[in-house]
């Protein structure tokens, strides 16, 4: 079965692939992911890695030490989190960088723009995001807590077109494989309802947090946000292969609806707008026409008191009723200061580097 067509993936990789039989970090399975991601960026697609392993790391450089209690566990993360980037960052010629997220860089507007910037600008570098959650700082109330959902709320964040989950499972089946030899893969689930999640499973690694039911999870967050998911045994060189060619060896997991009418949907409904933009009419044709960002030097006057992160109504001038909802880059305090100017008097203007555009056109939607 074909994958569906993508141009921006996220794949993660789980600590049962890193730090097999919960032993020391091994290149046994990565070298083979790793060639694989360096494959899909070789021919022009964008890839997010979320990996899992950093207390892994850390627990086999101290001899199998077993920490139970929250700051031990975050020890051992901020012991082993520089060990787990560096065993991926050697295995690409090109440049890795280095993001650790935080439950609140999710939930808080203000956060979630800073992080998806940032994840945007180093696509647009050519650089590797290695992803992972701030265990050594996180507390169970205030942490994603598994790397499966983690890898769907960055999707959700870099606008990826498909999530690849990759453990030692290599699909899901109609039954648990382990005890029921026979038990039938399934190929592809169109909707992720209480009869599939009975399907899945407890937690099948040594070292990992999460077993099928994270993955289920993680897999109906991206559906609602239109990305599709596909569950495959990383360990597994055929499946990698099969991967590279644009075939799904595992289980592909259908998005519920397309990128565009999600995002539109919940820019349209889950955002409230805090503020107005009117902007002159060669932005109005940029933004209708060619699908642009919206530019300071297009805007003619800002209304309300928002905050980067928060969205805004888009109303050409002279004109009352909105024709788009996007999320600001700016403050409004900063974005009057720069409204008609172009990008090289930002920073004598603000005092720093902004960013060039006032909604970029991944946060943007014609009303």
């Amino acid at each position: 079965m074909a994958l569906p067509r993508w141009n921006r993936a996220v794949v993660k990789v789980g600590s049962n692939l890193i730090a097999p039989e919960g032993g020391r970090l091994s290149t046994r399975h990565l070298l083979g992911i790793a060639r694989l991601i360096a494959g899909l960026r070789e021919g022009g697609r964008e890839v997010v890695l979320v990996s899992s392993g950093a207390v892994a790391a850390g627990r086999a450089l101290l001899g199998g030490h077993e920490g139970r209690a929250i700051p031990a566990k975050q020890a051992l993360a901020a012991l082993g989190q520089p060990r787990m980037f560096e065993a991926w960052a050697r295995l690409f010629d090109g440049p890795s960088a280095q993001v650790l997220l935080a439950y609140d860089d999710l939930r808080n507007r203000r956060r979630f723009v800073n992080a998806k910037n940032t994840l945007r600008e180093l696509l647009r570098l050519g650089v590797l995001p290695i992803v992972n959650e701030n265990d050594s700082v996180a507390v169970d109330e205030l942490r994603v807590g598994d790397n499966d959902n983690l890898a769907a709320h960055v999707a959700v964040l870099v606008d990826a077109d498909l999530l690849l989950i990759l453990s030692d499972v290599d699909a899901l089946y109609e039954a648990d494989p382990r005890r029921h030899p026979g038990a039938g893969r399934i190929a592809r689930v169109e909707a992720i309802d209480e009869a599939v999640m009975a399907l899945a499973g407890g937690a099948g690694s040594a070292v990992g947090t999460g077993g099928m039911r994270t993955k289920l999870e993680a897999a109906a967050k991206a559906a609602a946000r239109g990305i599709a998911t596909v569950v495959a045994r990383g360990s597994c060189p055929m499946a990698l292969e099969a991967l590279a060619r644009g075939e799904c060896p595992g289980t592909l997991f259908a998005a519920t609806a397309s990128r565009v009418s999600a995002k539109r949907h919940w820019m349209h409904h889950a955002l409230g707008c805090e503020g107005r933009l009117r902007i002159d009419a060669g932005a109005v044709r940029a933004l209708r026409e060619r699908g642009a960002s919206l530019l300071p030097a297009g805007v003619r006057e800002v209304q309300g008191s928002f905050r980067a992160g928060d969205a805004v109504e888009v109303l050409a001038e002279g004109e009352e009723r909105p024709f788009a909802k996007g999320i600001a880059q700016y403050d409004a305090s900063d974005l009057r200061r720069i409204a008609g100017r172009p990008s090289t008097e930002f920073p004598a203007l603000l005092g720093y580097e902004g960013p060039e555009t006032a909604i970029h056109r991944d946060d943007l939607v014609l009303l």
